[in-house]
């Protein structure tokens, strides 16, 4: 009956023009609830009809209700989803005689001007396009987006991971308090661990106001696969280098479309080269590289047939790239859900099954991939967890709500996100200080902007406040008028012989100016030779908890369940021999080698910067950890060890942060120092696994080298 509750037309075209005899369960499920204006989170594969399940109903209540102008916002991560959404989602409202708009960083001032004249009844963009058009002055926003209904929020969950999902969360409730009702919140993502809690997260201030239901009939319950082979084809090699793993994409499924995934813009760059070198027909993609660029690339690779495109996680969520035939990863990603993103984008086709090829580069890319395979084989997949504690954020939406209303009266402001935490009254500290430092102005009750905030975050009409993350300064780089992406500084400055030769877009540069004041690098095609590198810094480095223990359980005997090639076989057995003494089934290793003391926890980095920072006493003065370990003192005896940690658990430490470590959290500057160290602190924090490692009994143990 789901299909007779869509609107006339768009039954005659699902029908018709799609082809479609019915609708697939996830979108069976999601009519009626979303027709009635609840809120929702729906759940399938990469691939698995989602915008249908959202659109085609959202829509039926459009027409039925006849909603005009901007009534249904279409919220992405990423502008190349927006625009590789836009002709589809034209196509479903043009069946009910409604229009769609797209709005983001890309597109121009006379485009904007058009879109505010005809007002579209769907709108394409971002959660920073869309609080930049609140705070504009050259949108009316209680007339533009005072009819707003429903929110759809795409691949929910890499917004709610990182700071941008409470940036979402903040602008939804302003543009509530716009729209003057609450609006309906649908958001739509592949598989996470606590879809619930998800769900709950999205609905912000109207969690427990209003209805809202989980929808995913399309996911398998959780299997544990043991000691058997998953569903789908997947392979787990070792290969030593990028020109190995080169040779190995060049040599194999030749006639076929390959998607190569690669967790740094620096290694895209070299695979992108290696391949080309050897004859393959080479694109790459990563957000380094210019708009045109990165499009110009990934349409060649969608016509195409045999051919090879590298990217980082930006092919990662659901861009069409056409049908592919195989997706390998170099290394491996961080994140079980991250691999579940990327085994989605193959078998797509009848007939066709999911597939993956990891190639390891060295030995802790084989073992990183042996754990993360492991995880996955038990039906284990990581919740979705917000970052605690963002003040910056806080500040920053103090500052574009005074933007956005001019002037603030200073006991109302937290009316502006209808109570949600943390934009309530406990922010009446950062409110404060925003006064005395400048960035607010206080008269008369009221606040608005002020000079500090003028001079520090003014430029482009305040645009650079719209986003919550800090980008490290990139240098633009342009072969005559065409852009070709951007480049870190320091490829321009380090000492060279001869030309220097930059790597962008798979392909070798020679520099022949560069403008230092306006940021621009001119250059002009070279053979070979180009060096890539881009600066990381800025998110909290290493990997989870689980990842690491799973790698623990890969040493001691554990083999993930699928295939392993003869070279990975062999290449694991040797390193579960040279790192016998790091791992103990029965707890953690302290390891004196060589003169120096290692606690091997297996913890990941976030516990073990915990476990440092608990047990300051016992560790080496330039406190050294990793994900695997924590170096300790070495004149440490075992009795110094037990008096330590008998009483740690009660008294676990947030980890120390460097105070330069702020300049990483983009708003810093507007808190005071000692809560913006504090908020990096408990992002650095994991207190849960801390504990459970005190827990664990220490084997002491010394190697014959000693």
């Amino acid at each position: 009956m789901s299909l007779e509750a869509l609107h006339p037309s768009i039954q005659h075209h699902v029908a018709n023009t799609l082809g479609w005899s019915a609708l697939r369960p996830l979108q069976e499920a999601a009519v009626a609830p979303l027709m009635a204006g609840d809120d929702a989170l729906l759940l399938a594969p990469t691939a698995g009809g989602k915008t249908e399940a959202a659109a085609l109903p959202l829509l039926s209540r459009m027409a039925a209700e006849q909603w005009r102008g901007p009534s249904l916002i279409y919220l992405c991560p990423l502008k190349a989803l927006l625009n590789n959404l836009l002709p589809r989602l034209e196509q479903y409202a043009g069946w009910i005689g409604h229009t769609v708009a797209l709005w983001h960083g890309d597109v121009n001032t006379p485009q904007r001007r058009q879109i505010l004249r005809n007002r579209p009844d769907v709108l394409l963009t971002t959660p920073e396009s869309l609080e930049a058009m609140l705070v504009s002055v050259n949108v009316d926003h209680a007339s533009f987006l005072g009819g707003v209904q429903t929110v759809v929020v795409d691949e929910v969950h890499a917004f709610a991971g990182d700071d941008r999902g409470w940036h979402l969360l903040a602008v939804l409730e302003r543009l509530s308090r716009v729209a003057g009702h609450p609006i309906q919140r649908v958001g739509l993502s592949a598989t996470v661990g606590n879809p619930d809690e998800l769900l709950h997260w999205l609905q912000g201030a109207q969690r427990g106001q209003r209805p809202g239901s989980v929808i995913a009939p399309d996911l398998p319950t959780p299997v544990v696969f043991g000691g058997s082979v998953p569903p789908g084809d997947i392979e787990l090699d070792y290969v030593g280098s990028v020109p190995n793993a080169a040779t190995v994409i060049a040599a194999l499924h030749a006639g076929e479309k390959r998607l190569v995934f690669c967790d740094s813009r620096q290694l895209v760059e070299e695979l992108g080269a290696a391949l080309r070198d050897r004859g393959v027909t080479t694109f790459v993609s990563h957000a380094s590289l210019s708009v045109d660029e990165r499009r110009r690339a990934e349409e060649a690779f969608a016509e195409a047939r045999d051919c090879v495109i590298v990217s980082t996680s930006t092919l990662e969520l659901g861009i069409d790239v056409g049908d592919l035939d195989r997706v390998l990863q170099i290394n491996a990603p961080r994140t079980v859900a991250s691999f579940l993103q990327r085994l989605g984008r193959s078998g797509r086709r009848p007939g066709s099954a999911r597939n993956c090829l990891f190639l390891a580069l060295d030995e802790p890319g084989l073992l990183q991939a042996a754990g993360l395979l492991s995880l996955w084989g038990s039906g284990w997949v990581e919740p979705v967890t917000p970052p605690p504690e963002p003040r910056h954020i806080v500040a920053q939406q103090l500052l574009a709500l005074c933007l956005q209303e001019h002037q603030v009266g200073e006991n109302l402001w937290p009316a502006a996100w209808n109570g949600l935490p943390p934009f309530d009254k406990t922010a009446e500290v950062i409110q404060r200080y925003l006064v005395e430092q400048g960035y607010l102005d206080q008269d008369a009750g009221m606040l608005h902007i002020g000079p500090e905030a003028e001079l520090r975050f003014g430029r482009r009409h305040f645009m650079d406040m719209t986003a919550v993350f800090t980008a490290p300064p990139q240098f633009t780089v342009l072969s005559g008028r065409t852009e070709i992406g951007r480049t870190d500084p320091a490829l321009l400055t380090e000492e060279v012989r001869g030309p220097r030769l930059l790597l962008l877009a798979g392909r070798s540069w020679r520099v022949t100016y560069v403008d230092w004041v306006r940021r621009r690098c001119f250059v002009e095609p070279a053979d070979s030779g180009g060096k890539a590198r881009w600066n990381t810094s800025g998110g909290v480095a290493g990997l989870s908890f689980e990842l690491v223990r799973a790698m623990r359980g890969v040493l001691l005997g554990a083999d993930p369940p699928v295939r392993l090639t003869r070279r990975a076989r062999s290449r694991l057995e040797e390193t579960r021999l040279r790192l016998s003494s790091h791992a103990h089934p029965g707890g953690t290793v302290v390891h004196r080698n060589r003169g120096q003391l290692r606690w091997w926890t297996w913890a990941g980095y976030r516990a073990n910067a915990t476990l440092a920072t608990t047990l300051n006493e016992l560790v080496d003065p330039a406190g050294y950890f990793d994900d695997q370990h924590i170096r300790l003192r070495t004149d440490l005896t075992p009795d110094d060890w037990r008096s330590a940690v008998s009483d740690a658990p009660q008294r676990l430490c947030l980890p120390d942060v460097d105070p330069k470590a702020l300049v990483g959290l983009k708003f810093n500057a507007a808190l005071p120092e000692r809560l913006a160290i504090a908020t990096l602190s408990a992002r650095l924090a994991e207190l849960s696994a801390a504990s459970m490692i005190l827990g664990e009994r220490a084997t002491f143990v010394v190697s014959d080298s000693d």
